[in-house]
């Protein structure tokens, strides 16, 4: 009750979870993609990324919207001409042009002669969000999944088998990159709630928790949205109550969730898995 109070009293709190609860929804959703198409160390690559970005916008005084998410498609796009125009492979191009990124923000950040706490945007602080921060994750939201939806067919297509897609007359490169970035404002909606080094996790781990439960993409995409939610309103419970950080706390209730999923997951889970080929091994004997 206690934290139920508070959020009717404190204006923090409410932005707090309103926040959270938007960011569930959308790395959830993205997130499915990311796990169906095996990106997921791209995703790992677009978070870091964008590190210099925010640098930069805090040093111009500028929302840090506008240099994430430019530093993000840049390095999407820097992976896919190195990839494409070299011996180099996709995961080695990402390895280094995500790791290169990521240094460079560091350096940027110890050069930087300003009074912002950067610390919070590589581990996130969601109690101390802003209402303009809060306006450009719906904003951002509310982008993303316009963008789902009108383009869901070629997401589809696209994700399961690439070839039929070309036949089809769909251009993959152009939906990679446009998954690339939305993936990109994803990752900016979620600094404030989880930061930089734990984006990732909330990307992937509901996505992943929906995988192991349904073999429809419609389904898992409200699954991971729904699991997303759940991790952002428990974790900031938890944090809130017993004074922990943030964005450490959403991300262990998405790793609960999922190992709830690995073991108990009634097609997939290890323990059904046990208990069916136990049950095979007695019909056998008989």
């Amino acid at each position: 009750m206690d934290f139920l109070q508070a959020i009717g009293q404190y204006e923090f709190l409410q932005k707090a979870l309103f926040t959270s609860v938007v960011v569930g929804i959308i790395c959830g959703v993205i997130g499915s993609f990311i796990i169906l198409r095996g990106m997921s160390l791209m995703g790992d690559a677009i978070s870091h990324a964008v590190l210099p970005g925010v640098a930069l916008s805090y040093a111009f005084g500028i929302n840090f919207f506008l240099g994430a998410v430019a530093t993000g498609v840049l390095t999407a796009v820097g992976i896919g001409y190195v990839s494409q125009n070299s011996r180099i492979k996709n995961d080695t191009a990402i390895g280094i042009l995500f790791t290169s990124a990521f240094a460079l923000g560091i350096i940027m950040i110890t050069m930087l002669k300003s009074s912002t706490d950067l610390y919070h945007i590589l581990f996130g602080n969601v109690l101390a969000v802003r209402p303009s921060d809060m306006w450009v994750t719906v904003s951002i939201g509310l982008i993303v999944i316009v963008t789902v939806y009108a383009f869901f067919k070629e997401l589809l297509l696209t994700s399961f088998d690439p070839t039929i897609a070309a036949a089809y007359g769909l251009r993959n490169n152009l939906i990679h990159y446009l998954l690339m970035t939305l993936l990109t404002m994803v990752t900016v909606a979620s600094l404030q709630t989880v930061g930089i080094v734990l984006v990732v996790a909330m990307l992937i781990t509901p996505a992943a928790t929906a995988y192991l439960l349904t073999d429809r993409l419609s389904v898992m995409i409200f699954l991971a949205a729904g699991f997303g939610v759940i991790s952002a309103i428990v974790g900031l419970y938890f944090s809130f109550t017993y004074n922990l950080a943030s964005g450490a706390t959403i991300v262990m209730v998405a790793t609960a969730l999922f190992l709830l999923a690995f073991l108990f997951s009634r097609k997939h889970g290890v323990v059904w898995k046990s208990i069916r080929a136990r049950q095979k091994r007695v019909e056998l004997s008989k």
